[in-house]
């Protein structure tokens, strides 16, 4: 079956280039680290060894949220700031790497190569953006239409049944995840079309994304899930994991951080296997050239 042997073959080209998705888990953690280090200081700084600390040691506290006053204001606003700045280079250095990543993927024979990774992120790196942008934005306006607004409506509505707008949230959220998933396997046939091109081709290659998604509905869209199904199910577990483990030293942390950082550097593997896959399937999916024809004949 085409979906097994997609998902078995994606496996081993994700594997083959783990150090693509090194470079992709140290950028996001350099991200990460741009707000969160900056943010200790500036708390360290405002709080010091005061009272605020010690209420805080023993749990979140309400009345530190008042006595923070100014200070916490100022913390919202670099947070904010930061975050923004973060997501904006998040994009950027998203599609970048991306490129390079679908590039290694195309094959599961040839060997990963350092300097075509970069080569071949440069010159995807403007057709990785648009489709990043414009299924972005796709996905944002999926979201207001199948999620807010249907609880916009349930919120204004007196309805003295308390069930109800869980069960709207509920099946607007698990609606919202099957129609997704057809777009992000738009966005990823797209992608793996245009590395197979030298001339980078934006419209082409959402062309191709949405032609090949509809025409192989009943192959692609079931491989999909399966995959979202075991990334949703790793996200829980290492939710579990991080949240069991509480540590008390300095060694305890910094274990815990270790273990974190392990276990997200799995999640972009899993997010690769979903490239890899993709990738094959519309390997398996194409025509054979006229003479490969003729020698299986």
């Amino acid at each position: 079956m085409k979906i097994f042997k997609a998902l078995d073959s994606g496996c081993h080209r994700s594997l083959k280039a783990w150090k693509g998705v090194l470079v992709f888990w140290f950028i996001s953690l350099c991200l990460v680290s741009m707000v969160a280090l900056p943010m200790k200081g500036v708390m360290k700084t405002g709080l010091g060894q005061s009272a605020i600390t010690e209420k805080l040691m023993n749990g979140l506290n309400t009345e530190v949220i008042s006595d923070l006053g100014i200070l916490s204001k100022g913390l919202f606003r670099y947070f904010f700031t930061g975050l923004m700045i973060s997501f904006l280079l998040w994009l950027l250095i998203n599609a970048f790497i991306t490129g390079g990543l679908f590039n290694s993927l195309k094959s599961n024979e040839e060997k990963f190569n350092t300097g075509e990774f970069f080569r071949a992120s440069a010159r995807n790196f403007l057709p990785f953006l648009g489709i990043t942008l414009i299924i972005g934005t796709i996905l944002f306006l999926l979201a207001l239409i199948l999620i807010a607004v249907p609880m916009q409506g349930v919120i204004s509505t007196e309805n003295p049944d308390e069930s109800v707008p869980w069960l709207i949230l509920i099946i607007s959220i698990s609606f919202y995840i099957l129609v997704s998933q057809i777009f992000v396997l738009v966005a990823d046939y797209a992608r793996a079309w245009q590395v197979k091109n030298e001339k980078p081709d934006l419209f082409r290659a959402l062309r191709f994304g949405f032609s090949r998604t509809f025409s192989r509905f009943l192959s692609s869209f079931p491989m999909m899930l399966i995959i979202w199904l075991i990334q949703t199910l790793f996200v829980l577990l290492v939710f579990k994991i991080i949240g069991i483990w509480k540590p008390t030293s300095g060694i305890g942390v910094f274990g815990l951080f270790l273990l974190s950082q392990v276990l997200f550097y799995i999640r972009f593997l899993l997010k690769a296997w979903r490239y890899g896959s993709v990738t094959s399937l519309k390997e398996l999916n194409d025509p054979l050239p006229v003479s490969e024809a003729t020698v299986k004949i």
